[in-house]
């Protein structure tokens, strides 16, 4: 997940584990991985990846040799260009930010953590040190709009020329909320589950729920569904597909009453569509609202009716539509 760094970092350190945490932090060209991808190294273990490949493993190399080093700095970046010398045919260059990680590194890490299960965004500064000055990590508030795309990682200076990096850390910026805790609920939960997103999964059948869930989801077991629509942030991602139809249309109709919707999918044929249509404007709802949902879901040219197979259909509508929100966000404008 998105930030799972976090929490495998802590887990080590309350054990007393050595860690170096590896971090892009500038990319330039084709690179395997972008800006802010981060991957941990111990003795004898890795957690996540920073692309792969060659570059992944001198990065490897690099940590494991510094993990246990004396008289060195604890944060160094290293710059690495993706050519003939790393075996590598992208071509780009990455600056990559090191830094070994320890005791003292629990404090910011715990305050990360707690700042992002309240939804907020925060800047982490790393100073790189020099003359005098040793390296050092602070965090500080970054107020983000829902929706907004997050400033790029950087490479600048203190107040003093010294070297700093500076990263935004922010919550998922993808919200889904699904209806339905059926067949093709589950298996696009379990797809959801690897994703950088934040779900809230509802029904009010609670023994549909399996025990064991992924750390970004979280149900909601209610009788008023409704209400987690009312209660959802700007630009989230709706699916409905609830085992009942009459419930589908409630939900719908209680949808169309937003206008701040990123994505707005209604499992079902053509056919149910045209259904519920007709049932809309009987109740006088205007064709430029209900227009605004995608019946059947999916992606178009995935095909077929297992629930696997629809879920990574709906999951990669939902990726484009957020790869095209984000693109638009980021849009300078004329």
């Amino acid at each position: 997940m998105m930030h799972d760094w976090i929490d495998q970092a802590l887990w080590s350190l309350e054990r007393g584990q050595a860690l170096v945490l590896v971090t892009v932090a500038w990319a330039q060209g084709s690179t395997p991985r972008e800006a802010g991808a981060k991957m941990l190294v111990s003795d004898r273990q890795q957690w996540f990846t920073i692309g792969g490949g060659h570059l992944e493993w001198v990065a490897i190399d690099v940590a494991r040799k510094r993990l246990h080093a004396t008289h060195v700095p604890d944060r160094w970046i290293e710059r690495l260009p993706l050519g003939p010398s790393l075996g590598q045919c992208c071509g780009g260059m990455v600056h990559l930010l090191f830094e070994r990680l320890g005791a003292a590194d629990q404090g910011w890490l715990s305050d990360l953590r707690e700042r992002l299960r309240a939804d907020c965004a925060a800047v982490r500064e790393v100073g790189l040190g020099g003359g005098e000055t040793q390296p050092w990590v602070r965090l500080r508030d970054a107020p983000l709009e829902p929706g907004a795309a997050l400033p790029a990682k950087l490479l600048a200076q203190d107040g003093h020329g010294r070297p700093l990096f500076a990263e935004v850390i922010a919550p998922a910026p993808l919200n889904v909320v699904l209806f339905g805790a059926g067949h093709v609920g589950r298996a696009l939960v379990h797809i959801l589950g690897t994703l950088p997103c934040r779900v809230t999964w509802v029904d009010e059948r609670e023994d549909l729920f399996p025990d064991l869930l992924p750390a970004n989801v979280r149900i909601e077991a209610t009788d008023t569904p409704e209400a987690v629509i009312d209660e959802a942030p700007p630009q989230s991602c709706y699916l409905i597909m609830t085992h009942d139809h009459a419930l589908d249309q409630r939900l719908c109709e209680q949808l169309l009453r937003r206008d701040d919707i990123a994505y707005f999918g209604l499992i079902g044929s053509l056919t149910k569509r045209r259904k519920f249509e007709h049932r809309f404007q009987a109740r006088g709802i205007s064709e430029a609202r209900y227009q605004r949902i995608v019946c059947p879901i999916g992606e178009p040219g995935i095909d077929g009716k297992q629930p696997a197979v629809i879920a990574v259909a709906v999951a990669a509508q939902i990726l484009r539509v957020r790869a095209e929100v984000a693109q638009r966000a980021a849009s300078p404008i004329m």
